[in-house]
């Protein structure tokens, strides 16, 4: 008989439908609520996503999985309430990014990187009444970290195939799903993302440490034995465990390659990792495959962006192609109370970071030496976020400007960020002004705090004197004017946190809350986004 391996994951919700995503350890028909579908193989692996249908709007309903018609969740004697599928109005959106898997799993608070923060949420969120709950989770970045794993991992990857290259890193579809398995079959954390509607996007680590920061770190990598065979891996299962289920049901129905997954008779593993390969080429703008995508929530819009695979980086460097800019422009117009923009990697930085990263995105692209010596700083101090590819910094600050003014504005937009491993909130000020309240939102990480002596450097990256001389320097080398001027109005805040925007009409309200051992999670800030 067929057994639940991980999940059940709830992924797209609206107002009648729903998709729920599982993996099982044989093929099965797999039924939620009266809708079933079979599985599809993936190597040894069986996945499925099943889509509900019929739902009633603004309920609560409880579900269960039946694998060939016997119960498999909720577990027997659960610690936690049962699973629902709400689809009430998204009011509270959690978000954050960098989480690493705990060294003990179950343990709230059992390893050197400090207490998991979306952990502390779940033990404290089902103990509240459900109207308390959180409505939606915004997964930005990081989800598992595939070139540094865990000691289970590392000790389980040497007995797999011993010191074959990469030693210690994950190198095929198996071996990133155990990533996955590790960091979500925490008790806690799989009742959560059972009954809290998830999306998700990739940043450097769920591929690898510093993928995609350039043409020349691209050519590098291309010459490892093992790179070819690690990059289909890993983009293959970023499909299955990742982006499956952040489209709505209609547009995965229109999907080429899910069409194919589930009309195959038999393992599918090849050709998605076929579609991984050809996903790999979008650097260069010659195969163009969209990541990216939006979630709307009533009258409040996310636009999710690809900042890792979407680059272009022949030629002029740019964060996500003309094509994708294109779409995001479009999406990015409506009747709106609140644009959300998520993006793994920050738009404004702290204003040392920005400049010097501007300043080395210029320096790599001078010839000879200059060049070599400015392409080695940007990949030993990752400076490849907004600021280090120049043109698409400027190109979103003109978005966000548009949008954000005149009679239809939207009352906030905010991008949402991680990343960084510290936490803080920025308001944009435009010459001239915005209609709307215009924010950077910045939360890292959920589980993966850096030490202490980390600190003192976010901390002056703030620094206004040190900013301004870089900004001096900038001019003196040529570089454009900031388009947008920003102040911190919150942080640098420390620690392993989560974040949460409550929205309520036009009004709209950030709260971080940072994980802390033996007392849970404790409020660092409380913004009200319209005054700030």
């Amino acid at each position: 008989m067929a057994e639940l391996v991980l999940g059940p994951v709830l992924r797209h919700v609206d107002a009648t439908s729903a998709a729920v995503w599982v993996e099982t350890d044989a093929a099965c028909e797999v039924e939620v609520l009266g809708s079933r579908t079979r599985t599809f193989q993936v190597g040894e692996q069986h996945f499925a996503l099943v889509i509900v249908r019929g739902l009633a709007p603004e309920t609560s309903t409880p579900y269960a999985v039946a694998l060939d018609g016997a119960s498999v969740w909720p577990e027997p004697d659960a610690a936690y309430p049962p699973s629902t599928i709400r689809t009430r109005p998204v009011r509270t959106l959690l978000f954050g990014s960098c989480r690493a898997a705990k060294a003990t799993p179950g343990a709230l608070a059992a390893d050197t990187i400090g207490p998991d923060a979306l952990d502390a949420y779940a033990v404290r969120m089902k103990k509240l009444p459900e109207r308390e709950w959180a409505d939606w989770l915004v997964l930005l970045g990081d989800q598992v970290y595939a070139d540094e794993p865990t000691p289970y991992i590392r000790q389980w990857l040497a007995d797999r195939r011993g010191d074959e290259e990469p030693v210690g890193e994950v190198a095929s579809f198996r071996e990133y799903a155990e990533l996955y398995h590790e960091s979500w079959s925490d008790p806690e954390i799989r009742w959560l993302m059972s009954t809290v509607p998830t999306s998700m996007i990739f940043d450097d680590h769920d591929v690898r440490d510093d993928w995609n920061t350039s043409d020349v770190w691209r050519a590098k990598m291309a010459r490892k034995p093992w790179w070819r065979k690690r990059i289909r891996a890993g983009l293959a299962s970023y499909w299955v465990y990742q982006h499956l289920g952040n489209p709505d049901p209609e547009e995965m129905a229109r999907d080429p390659l899910y069409r194919a997954v589930l009309e195959a008779d038999g393992d599918v593993q090849t050709m998605l990792e076929d579609f991984a390969e050809d996903a790999d080429g979008e650097i260069d703008g010659r195969k163009p495959v969209r990541w990216s995508y939006r979630r709307d929530f009533g009258r409040t819009r996310l636009l999710m962006i690809d900042t890792r695979n979407g680059r272009i980086l022949e030629g002029q460097r740019l964060m996500i192609g003309d094509a994708e800019f294109a779409w995001l422009e479009e999406n990015a117009a409506g009747d709106l109370d609140h644009l959300l923009i998520g993006s793994s990697l920050p738009w404004l930085m702290p204003h040392l970071l920005s400049h010097l990263q501007s300043l080395n995105e210029r320096a790599a692209g001078q010839p000879g030496w200059r060049g070599k010596l400015g392409e080695k700083v940007r990949q030993a101090a990752d400076l490849e976020h907004w600021p280090s590819f120049r043109a698409s910094f400027e190109r979103l600050a003109q978005l966000i400007r548009r949008v954000g003014t005149g009679p239809d504005a939207p009352a906030t937009i905010c991008v949402l960020s991680g990343d960084v491993h510290h936490s803080y909130a920025a308001r944009a000020d435009y010459p001239g002004g915005t209609d709307s309240a215009v924010l950077q939102l910045v939360c890292s990480p959920v589980h993966n705090a850096p030490p202490r002596v980390f600190h003192l450097a976010f901390a002056l990256s703030w620094a206004e004197p040190l900013a301004g001389a870089l900004r001096k320097l900038a001019d003196r080398r040529g570089i454009s004017p900031d388009p947008v001027r920003w102040e911190k109005v919150s942080g640098p805040h420390f620690g392993n946190s989560i974040a949460t925007l409550r929205l309520r009409g036009r009004s709209a309200r950030f709260v971080l809350e940072t994980a802390r051992r033996e007392r849970g999670l404790v409020r660092v800030a409380d913004l009200d986004l319209g005054s700030v």
